[in-house]
């Protein structure tokens, strides 16, 4: 993930001019803070600004004054409270703006969620840079047998290489022809907002993403969950890392209780009584659907 000499001389001046401030400070958000973190080939992930930590979500609740703290175990009990009953206003008390750099096929997954504001670098104004995502080989998978929407085993050898080969050649030329239609070398040149339209779903676009810690922590449960795409999981992933320096007490209720709990339907909830009471469920006796009880199965044994 190359930054330019200036976009590195801009970041090193915003951590080097502290400012003091009366609002709520995080500790562990003020390392992150305009830390480009590197995801991907060329992504990157970085906290632009944010707002609230664990203590504003406890002030919410309380609608109290100052800081709301009672103890930091009364905060921790009350976060797990609010988290384990899907009490989710005071969550949305806290908010962070991120800078991300991501591959356009992944922004296009990314945008489905529509809790958040987006500012994306525009292609009618600048002209995109030659960035593509190729993926290691170890990611080049053959479609899942089992799931439409997944992978299945690993490509390898001379079926791989050529994989990448093709999506090279492909992104290559396709960037070398964009190139071609600006180029005002004996030309017009094609606008900017028609030459992009030729430009392939791997080159890398980037946007700012401001989004409550509510919605934050629904878009992790999703993104960061193993049947997530690889490729926004990595995303995912990094971003839990930096939610659980910034507010710690949120993300471990958050990950007891959605990101590792166990969900039961009431047919579940009743098949796993009937179990513990002795009795020999089978899928046809428990009410559930095959999938549903392969699930079932899969936690309960």
């Amino acid at each position: 993930m190359p930054l330019t000499a200036e976009q590195q001389a801009e970041i090193d001046q915003q951590r080097a001019t502290p400012r003091q401030t009366l609002r709520a400070v995080s500790e562990g958000m003020e390392a992150h803070l305009y830390v480009p973190h590197p995801v991907l080939d060329h992504g990157l992930v970085r906290v632009v600004d944010y707002m609230g930590d664990d203590a504003a979500i406890c002030q919410a609740a309380r609608v109290s004054y100052g800081t709301g703290t009672k103890s930091v175990q009364n905060d921790e009990g009350l976060i797990r409270y609010l988290m384990r009953h899907w009490h989710s206003t005071p969550f949305e008390m806290c908010e962070v703006k991120f800078h991300v750099k991501l591959p356009v096929f992944v922004a296009r997954q990314w945008i489905r969620h529509r809790t958040a504001n987006v500012n994306e670098y525009s292609a009618r104004y600048s002209i995109l840079d030659r960035e593509f995502y190729l993926p290691a080989p170890d990611q080049l998978a053959a479609q899942s047998a089992q799931n439409n929407q997944g992978r299945g085993e690993v490509l390898a050898g001379d079926e791989a290489q050529r994989v990448l080969d093709l999506l090279r050649e492909d992104a290559m030329r396709s960037y070398d022809h964009y190139e071609a239609m600006l180029s005002q070398d004996g030309q017009q040149g094609l606008a900017r907002e028609l030459a992009r339209m030729n430009l392939p779903a791997n080159i890398y676009t980037q946007w700012y993403w401001k989004v409550d810690l509510h919605n934050l922590l629904h878009f992790l449960r999703l993104r960061a969950d193993a049947h997530a795409q690889y490729e926004i999981r990595a995303y995912a992933d990094l971003m839990c890392d930096i939610t659980r320096d910034w507010v710690p007490a949120a993300f471990n209720a958050f990950r007891d209780y959605r990101m590792d709990a166990v969900s039961l339907s009431a047919q579940g909830a009743a098949a796993l009584k009937r179990r513990l009471a002795g009795e020999a469920i089978t899928q046809e006796t428990s009410g559930m659907g095959a999938r549903e009880w392969r699930e079932f199965q899969a936690v309960w044994g």
